[in-house]
């Protein structure tokens, strides 16, 4: 008996043994490329960062304004938008104009506008219960 309980424990060692490189090498076979058939994932704005609020002060001779604590530079390559997505430029907004976009930070330090839009952070509509009988 104590010899079969020894030979059972020396077959099991045996068999993890023998499993283990095929386990190691289902690992390294399996690699995480994408299907050739499977969409690209899409590029994201690399470093870009959202802002939104009210704009506190405009210097058009600067190209900047603040919202919050944050002076913000427009840029020549900024996309600036008003409501409807008409395009615009710094002049045509106003100090407490509700703004949204994005921004980059620059080498120089500066917070560098990418996108500008007027018309703040767009709100969530809450469901009424005539708008979920609708659908």
């Amino acid at each position: 008996m104590k010899h079969m309980v020894r030979w059972a424990g020396l077959g099991l060692v045996a068999a993890v043994l023998a499993a283990a490189p095929m386990a190691v090498y289902a690992q390294v076979a399996s690699t995480n490329t994408p299907a050739a058939d499977a969409p690209a994932p899409k590029a994201k704005k690399k470093g870009t960062l959202p802002f939104h609020g009210k704009i506190a002060t405009i210097d058009a001779s600067a190209a900047t304004f603040t919202v919050g604590d944050m002076v913000l530079n427009v840029t020549s390559t900024s996309k600036i938008t008003s409501t409807n997505a008409v395009p615009a430029t710094l002049a045509d907004f106003k100090v407490g104009d509700e703004v949204s976009g994005a921004y980059k930070k620059g080498t120089d330090g500066k917070l560098n506008v990418t996108t500008l839009h007027e018309g703040g952070k767009a709100k969530k509509k809450k469901k009424t219960a005539a708008d979920a009988a609708a659908q």
